[in-house]
Formats: C-alpha cells, sequence, structure tokens
C-alpha cells in the first residue's frame, strides 16, 4: 500500500537516498529543501525547519496532495564546526535550533495526523558522533545526541498509539560533503573504521526503510548503527 512519506532535507546525500528507496517501494514521497533546486520524482517543498511557519505551510501543501503523513523521516541538519574557545553563541544555537527543535517541530506537526490514525513510524538520522563525540563537534554531537533522548521519550509517550520512534546513527557516508576532504584527513577517518570503507548513502536508506517496515512493528526507542563498527560499545 502506498503511504505517505515525507524526508527532511531530502534534497541531496543521505536525505536524497532515503526519499528514493521510498519511492522505489512505491511509497508517495514528500521532500522538504532549503535551497537550490531540489530533485525530480518527489513532492518537493521548500521549507526551513527552524521557521515554524513554514514547516506549517509545508504540512498544508504536502496533506493536500498525499494526505497525512504516515512516515517521516527527520533528516534535515547542519554543521558549523568549531573547537570550543572558538564556538560563538550563533555557532551553537543555530546547530541546536536545526537539527533538535527543527525535528521536534516536524515531528510535532506530524504526530497531528499519526494520532487521528492510530499508526505512524517516525525515523531521525542521528549520528555516531552523538555516540562516540569529536572534537570540534561539541555543538553537533549534542544535537544528535539529544535525538536518542528525544525519541525514547515519545516512544514510550505514544507507543499506546502504534506510533514507533527509532534512531538510525550513521557513521561516516560517501557523500559530497566526505569527498571534499584531504587524502590524509580521509585515510584517518577510515582508519577507526573497522569495515575498512565509508558507508554508501544507499545502506543508510536500507536501515531507515526497515525500520519503517512492518518488519519492524514491534522496534521502538531503538538506536540503530549503520557505522561500520566505528562506535561500537557507543
Amino acid at each position: 500500500m502506498s503511504r505517505s512519506v515525507l524526508v527532511t532535507g531530502g534534497n541531496r546525500g543521505i536525505g536524497l537516498a532515503i526519499a528514493r528507496a521510498f519511492a522505489d517501494a512505491g511509497d508517495k514521497v514528500a521532500i522538504t529543501y532549503r535551497s537550490g533546486e531540489p530533485p525530480e520524482g518527489f513532492l518537493a517543498v521548500k521549507c526551513d525547519i527552524t521557521d515554524p511557519e513554514q514547516v506549517e505551510q509545508a504540512y498544508k501543501e504536502i496533506e493536500e496532495q498525499h494526505g497525512a503523513v504516515e512516515v517521516l523521516i527527520a533528516n534535515a541538519g547542519i554543521t558549523k564546526d568549531q573547537l570550543l574557545m572558538r564556538m560563538s553563541e550563533e555557532d551553537f544555537t543555530s546547530v541546536i535550533d536545526t537539527n533538535l527543535t527543527g525535528t521536534f517541530r516536524v515531528v510535532k506537526r506530524a504526530n497531528r495526523g499519526m494520532l487521528r490514525a492510530k499508526k505512524g513510524r517516525v525515523v531521525l538520522v542521528s549520528s555516531v558522533v552523538g555516540l562516540l563525540g569529536s572534537p570540534g563537534q561539541a555543538n553537533y554531537a549534542a544535537s544528535k545526541a539529544a535525538l536518542v533522548g528525544f525519541a525514547r521519550s515519545l516512544a514510550r509517550e505514544l507507543g499506546s498509539r502504534n506510533i514507533t520512534f527509532n534512531v538510525v546513527a550513521p557513521g561516516f557516508v560517501d557523500t559530497d560533503m566526505t569527498k571534499a576532504l584531504s587524502d590524509e584527513q580521509r585515510a584517518g577517518i577510515l582508519a577507526g573504521v573497522p569495515l575498512g570503507r565509508y558507508a554508501q548513502p544507499q545502506e543508510i536508506a536500507a536501515t531507515v526503510r526497515f525500520l519503517a517496515s512492518d518488519d519492524a512493528s514491534y522496534i521502538t526507542g531503538a538506536v540503530i548503527p549503520v557505522d561500520g563498527g566505528l562506535g561500537m560499545g557507543h
């Protein structure tokens, strides 16, 4: 059965791979994006998730065309890396507002329709950095770690309504962002990955799609690492 799926930040990288995975399975997929030209094949809605009014308008547009969101993948996020002593208030608060508070906004709005339907699937895209930590990424790590507590609280709050909340924690993924790293930086990262390679975006997408499937109907409050073993034990 074709479901109404929303992937925030679904215009590139991991988000686009997730959107394609759901579309290939026959779902009706909407994506949000902030800038640039969105990819074809999806209901693309321009939306800055730091703006509550834009979030509300995006949902109205999606609901008009696809119906209430049944599967939400909260993927949109930003980084503003800096060592603590050089990190500005804006560097910290803007990352928290997008990665954590923005997730709160999109989840809360999706929950309206899920409560009425008495079912729903929510997957939050965190990061191995949120569990492992990373120098120069205190803001990003804090925002991604917070998603775990957020998801687990909602898993307890809304489990009786047949709404599941799970977290996927990707490691280093072969995207445009990692391609920009120097050979030395890439080698340093791979030295800590037991599988000795970067993830492909499709590998993250496959895990997300599983968590939104009927096969995962009894999984909620879980944190699934897809990191090649980088964060083992965290």
